[in-house]
């Protein structure tokens, strides 16, 4: 169960700001150089000729501070980050403010993405200061690691006055700082903690019940999501909705999930002419979204519209999968199958400027039909954005735009594969967004599996293809040969020692990579993975796993991350993975720690159901039938797509082509021919050579 404790005293350390600056071009000329300039990190680097005397995260930052008695000044970002890249340029690239900091703090520049670990502790810190988050995180700590003040985007002037405040307040009324720092961390390190659930194991459809039906009041069933903004998609979190709506017959769960993903594809979310998604919507409508786009983002999307094709059959969610891959591989995507990961959102100092149109611009483009192309984009009030511009977006199917406009559906299609290549062409010649391009193997993991699960819905090998060769940069460059994972992969250098969340995904990943070709060699890495997260990760005493290895230098608190957020938590993902892992191998071991860790948050659950999306996922194996299709013989492979064409959400394909000491396969096999055995908890069903029949014995 979780415990949180509130922090509701000394709250003048904390303050909140708000703005709507934009960022101007940084200057190219390298007046200061600091530490960074030798770090691998787009966003660290971005800041290596800083005035501020920057230091990376590392044990000789840390003692440094130690000795010299001088407090941290952490300011944590990622470098899509627009707000991150405001506050630089107004006050991190300003000598005077820089004076402030270099000589009150040892300030030290942390990229979440490098070091999620660190992240997750500061912006626990600012959330319990100040009932909210984000980035830029910027947080002041004794020399020992222990935070005491912190907030968000700041001022210039702001920024000044509050940090100089804070020095002073240390070297005038230290003792008072230090007791409040004390009590901050024990709130950090409680926060998100797990104790064992001693309670019968017993998972039952209402519970599930119980969490969806609060959960579904919040739906937005006009626009899709949640009601409010902003609006970030949550793939976790629908492709559970997708599963339940489907498996309980929820008809209002379905629609939802439905409605929700055509709003998004239709959306200024969603690049309508060169594929892929942002990372939220600013708006409740998915019109105006903040420009960066996510590399975890596009893989969990492409995994949910590949799997909600296979519920709905429409052509939009094909679209959509396969534009965005189509992005990934031109934007994305290294010589070496690693994937980058991310676009920033701004260019040229402004947001969103490489996105967005001017009417008179895109009549120059639009030669003909540009009528049809005004009201197939909204390029009217709906789609009006500012100074002018205008975000592409859809309001009406393509039947609709068609019949009104008194044109074939083929015609038009033509019309609007031509106006996208017209405009690609335009747009690539503008000056382009920050790509960041280091390579996190837990990001590319969940584009891995994005690949696969388009692979398994349309059979385009080429994405099977662009799967196995990122699956072998991920074996050969990111793991070693006792199961070590590296987090972080930059021009040739593999760096900083993964976290669970590497290892959780990876894992998912390659049980999922093995289901689309039984090649074992994907099993044995899942289980040598596995093994060294639960030697390194595991805690005896919950049952759950701690995001850090115990390898890793100490933080103020060893965290584990239990709630699932725009990416799914390692713990919820690793409960997963040594479920579906335990059921191919046979490790019942491996089972009874995944069912053990669903039951540790089970009292959770209804009170925060985004949150435990991914464990929900879980349940659902556990209260409705959950098949091990195990298929044997030549035409294995063709036989688990060709089931594969229906939607049976709760299923797990297991195969061989030839004899397999697997259990749900050891005698199975017969030569000459290719069976097929629906399975439940290892009790199979009468075999059969035949689809038809084989579908009719999933329920």
């Amino acid at each position: 169960m979780r415990y949180l404790i509130i922090i509701g005293s000394l709250l003048f350390f904390t303050t909140s700001c708000n703005s709507q600056h934009e960022k101007n071009d940084m200057t190219e000329e390298h007046k200061y150089t600091n530490s960074l300039v030798n770090e691998t990190s787009p966003y660290l680097l971005q800041h290596a000729h800083n005035p501020v005397n920057w230091h990376p995260w590392n044990e000789e930052t840390l003692a440094k501070a130690k000795k010299e008695d001088k407090l941290l000044l952490i300011s944590i970002g990622y470098s899509a980050c627009h707000w991150c890249h405001v506050m630089e340029h107004e006050s991190f690239e300003d000598s005077a403010v820089a004076k402030v900091m270099n000589d009150n703090f040892i300030c030290i520049k942390v990229d979440r993405e490098e070091r999620p670990d660190v992240d997750q502790i500061y912006m626990t810190a600012v959330q319990l200061m100040n009932n909210r988050g984000g980035w830029p995180l910027n947080c002041i700590a004794l020399p020992n690691g222990q935070p005491f003040w912190g907030g968000t985007y700041f001022r210039k002037d702001d920024w000044k006055k509050q940090i100089l405040q804070m020095a002073n307040i240390y070297k005038t009324d230290k003792n008072r700082v230090i007791e409040f720092a004390g009590r901050l961390t024990k709130g950090i390190q409680q926060t998100e903690n797990i104790v064992e659930n001693t309670d019968e194991i017993d998972f039952k459809w209402k519970d599930l019940d119980n969490m969806v039906s609060p959960w579904s009041e919040k739906f937005d069933n006009t626009e899709g999501g949640t009601n409010g903004a902003p609006k970030f998609p949550m793939p976790n979190a629908y492709n559970f909705l997708l599963k339940y709506g489907h498996l309980s017959n929820n008809l209002e769960v379905s629609e939802h999930v439905e409605l929700t993903l055509d709003k998004m594809a239709f959306g200024g979310i969603y690049d309508q002419i060169g594929g892929g998604f942002a990372r939220y919507s600013v708006d409740k409508y998915w019109k105006a979204p903040h420009f960066e786009k996510m590399l975890y983002d596009n893989g969990q999307l492409v995994s949910l519209y590949s799997e909600a094709y296979l519920k709905h059959q429409k052509p939009l969610y094909k679209e959509v999968v396969f534009e965005t891959l189509e992005f990934i591989e031109r934007e994305l995507m290294a010589e070496n199958g690693a994937f980058y990961s991310a676009l920033d959102a701004d260019s040229e100092g402004e947001e969103g400027k490489f996105y967005v149109w001017n009417e008179q611009e895109l009549k120059s483009l639009i030669i003909e039909d540009f009528s049809i192309f005004k009201d197939y984009y909204n390029i009217n009030g709906k789609g009006l954005w500012e100074h002018g511009n205008y975000i592409l977006l859809r309001k009406e199917s393509k039947e609709r735009i068609a019949k009104k406009h008194t044109i074939s559906i083929s015609d038009l299609e033509s019309k609007i594969k031509n106006w996208k290549k017209v405009l690609m062409g335009a747009r690539d010649k503008r000056i382009r967004p920050g790509l960041d391009d280091k390579s996190l193997t837990s990001w590319n993991s969940l584009m891995l599996k994005g690949y696969i699960d388009a692979y398994m819905t349309f059979g385009v090998k080429h994405h099977l293809d662009i799967a196995l060769k990122n699956g072998n940069f991920i074996v050969n460059t990111q793991m070693s040969e006792d199961g070590k994972l590296l987090h972080s992969y930059k021009d040739g250098r593999s760096t900083i020692n993964a976290y669970l969340e590497d290892y959780s995904l990876t894992i998912s990943a390659f049980i999922r990579l093995y289901e689309a070709t039984f090649d074992t060699k994907w099993l044995t890495y899942s289980e040598k993975l596995t093994e060294y997260a639960i030697a390194h990760f595991y805690d005896t005493k919950s049952g759950m796993f701690f995001f850090t290895s115990d390898l890793d230098p100490e933080l103020v608190a060893r965290k584990m991350e239990i709630n699932d957020n725009v990416i799914p938590a390692s713990n919820s993902v690793m409960a997963n993975s040594l479920f579906d892992l335990g059921t191919i191998l046979g490790k019942d071991n491996y089972k009874e720690m995944s069912i053990k860790m669903l039951n540790n948050v089970k009292p959770d659950m209804d009170s925060y159901a985004s949150g435990y999306a991914n464990y929900a996922t879980l349940m659902l194996k556990q209260v409705s039938p959950y098949y091990e299709i195990a298929i044997v013989g030549e035409d294995a492979h063709d036989k688990t797509m060709e089931m594969n064409t229906r939607y049976n959400p709760n299923t797990l394909f297991i195969g061989s082509f030839k004899e397999s000491n697997l259990e749900l396969l050891e005698g199975k096999y017969v030569e000459g021919t290719t069976m097929i055995y629906v399975c439940e908890n290892k009790v199979c069903q009468l075999p059969t050579t035949e689809i038809k029949q084989a579908l009719k014995q999933i329920k």
